[in-house]
């Protein structure tokens, strides 16, 4: 009998039990469970995992910048995209081309299009699959394969315990391969330090402090259909089952940002990062009516973030918001000059899919030719979105 020695004591799996099988009690349950977190949150901090063995998980993701990047720096060194926050994806849906959602719940009748998944395409449906993605892209850290993860797990100490954590049997490279990115899924589980909800915002719905006049000023504007808009894909709304807003409807969405002179594969004017057509995400290549979109961030603890977008390109969260509002009415803002003399708009997608670019409003073309937000209001909305950054109060003390 293999018993596993996890903390509140030994854990025994049962003779002939196969991997998966449901054989512990919940007490054991909960103390495997444990055990994961605690071997992942070591697994996440730990730069051995990697092939230079100076990259770990919280290198990008780091505790004190929301689980997102500590510096200024569009992509990290060798990466072609903005790396995201990992805090409040425990709620979005799995990847759906066709994702249904009213506040009916038994309408169905509107589609919201390709919707969900998590990384920027929405490639991996669950925290352990897309565990495993930085593990082995060569632009991360860079392993060869899942051999060379866990060879590089046993010779960092770490054999033992994802030993005691392996049911009896298989134990190969790829159950071992399967529990670390478990181990990396679990500690990223812990509502402490993930899903804390802990802002202004959330102490404001729970009764427990109150808006600026600025601050729901902005608010305001963040919601109204006929200013920001801002609200139709970062949903403020709480859930349908009372739950806190996540600030993001994980819609896919092709949004026009410039491109990223920055990174690395721009250097070639043929190459194009095109979200959920590719490169990265292959099983809709081909898909031109694809082409350009990107996954919905959540705007919470957007105020610690020092990149936007998923090429990094705007680096202060009011350009971020200006963006919005005068992208279509500005465009030399944003977009170069060509040698005509026109501006090059949407210059980071090919333009056969021009016509993917989202133009709900705030963006697309105005009768008057004015923003939809002056600068005041989008310094307003700036204010408000300030008031998403977790740590301002302790939801477990009570009043």
């Amino acid at each position: 009998m293999a018993v596993a020695i996890m903390a509140g004591g030994p854990v025994a799996w049962g003779q002939g039990m196969d991997a998966g099988s449901p054989a512990l009690s919940r007490p054991q349950a909960r103390a495997r469970a444990l055990a994961l977190g605690q071997l992942g949150r070591d697994l996440f901090h730990d730069p051995r995992l990697s092939a230079s063995g100076h990259m770990a998980c919280s290198s990008c993701h780091q505790d004190r910048a929301a689980f997102g990047p500590g510096n200024d720096l569009s992509v990290q060194p060798g990466g072609h995209r903005a790396v995201p926050s990992l805090m409040y994806l425990q709620a979005v849906p799995q990847f759906s081309e066709h994702f249904h959602d009213s506040e009916d719940e038994a309408d169905e009748s509107i589609d919201n299009g390709p919707t969900g998944g998590l990384t920027w395409d929405g490639r991996a449906d669950t925290a352990q699959g897309q565990a495993g993605i930085p593990l082995l892209a060569p632009y991360e850290m860079a392993n060869a394969s899942p051999e060379a993860v866990v060879r590089r797990a046993g010779g960092a100490g770490y054999g033992a315990r994802l030993h005691a954590l392996l049911p009896p049997r298989p134990d190969n490279v790829a159950t071992r391969f399967a529990l670390i990115a478990e181990a990396l899924a679990t500690y990223q589980q812990d509502a402490r330090l993930f899903y804390p909800y802990s802002s202004k915002y959330d102490a404001v719905l729970a009764g427990r402090a109150r808006f600026s006049a600025r601050e729901a000023q902005g608010l305001d504007l963040f919601e109204r259909a006929d200013r920001g808009n801002c609200a139709s894909c970062h949903v403020s709304a709480p859930g349908h089952d009372g739950t806190p807003p996540q600030f993001s409807d994980y819609g896919l969405v092709a949004l026009g940002v410039p491109r990223n002179s920055a990174i690395g594969l721009n250097r070639d004017p043929a190459y194009y990062d095109m979200g959920l057509c590719g490169p990265d995400r292959t099983d809709f290549a081909g898909r031109g009516d694809y082409c350009g979109l990107f996954r919905t961030p959540s705007l919470r603890n957007v105020a610690l973030r020092h990149v936007f977008f998923h090429n990094g390109v705007i680096h202060t969260l009011r350009q971020a918001v200006a963006f919005y509002a005068l992208r279509d009415v500005r465009p030399a803002l944003w977009y170069p000059t060509g040698p005509d003399g026109r501006v090059q708009v949407y210059n980071d997608l090919p333009a056969r899919y021009h016509a993917n670019i989202n133009m709900d409003p705030p963006f697309g073309p105005r009768p008057d030719g004015r923003p939809a937000l002056s600068d005041d209001e989008i310094d307003a909305i700036v204010v408000f979105l300030h008031t998403l950054t977790d740590g301002y109060f302790n939801p477990a003390l009570r009043h």
